[in-house]
């Protein structure tokens, strides 16, 4: 398994500005899950340009724990980079890249610690929630929300 700054890397190299395509993105992400036997739901916008990706690690019966994060990026129209912003850039003691900090630093974070997650024997349930189009007001968290009105087991809230 990669670590957090391989996966970080990866998930930088995606161009996944709103209102574009992130499925590279999700592919990669899911195929990390199922390398380690995590079955994922993917919920895709209504022209299936985009998804959401939904998974558990551990007991499917309970409520448990949700870690959510978006996908998609500010465009970069308009702004001073000094290197390619889908290049993840390494020194002094940074990582500089397009959504290294907002959020795929923390979803890379999530992913490099799925080997220990399914290795312990949980009591509750992690499930992992990201969403696309974060940044335009939401629009792939609703469709999630949606989807999991009918879950028989919700995340806890609170």
């Amino acid at each position: 398994m990669m670590n957090s700054e391989e996966i970080l890397a990866r998930l930088v190299a995606f161009d996944t500005t709103s209102r574009t395509s992130n499925l590279q993105l999700i592919d990669f992400i899911r195929n990390l899950l199922g390398d380690l036997g995590i079955e994922s739901l993917l919920v895709h916008n209504d022209d299936q340009s985009r998804a959401n990706l939904y998974a558990t690690i551990g007991p499917a019966d309970i409520g448990g724990v949700m870690l959510s994060g978006h996908t998609d990026v500010v465009p970069t129209t308009g702004q001073d980079w000094h290197s390619d912003p889908y290049q993840l850039k390494t020194g002094d003691n940074q990582l500089v890249g397009r959504g290294s900090c907002d959020m795929k630093g923390f979803i890379a974070c999530v992913l490099a610690g799925l080997p220990r997650m399914t290795a312990a024997s949980l009591k509750m349930p992690i499930h992992l929630a990201f969403s696309y189009d974060e940044e335009i007001g939401c629009l792939g968290a609703k469709k999630l929300v949606d989807a999991m009105t009918g879950f028989e087991v919700k995340p806890r809230i609170g």
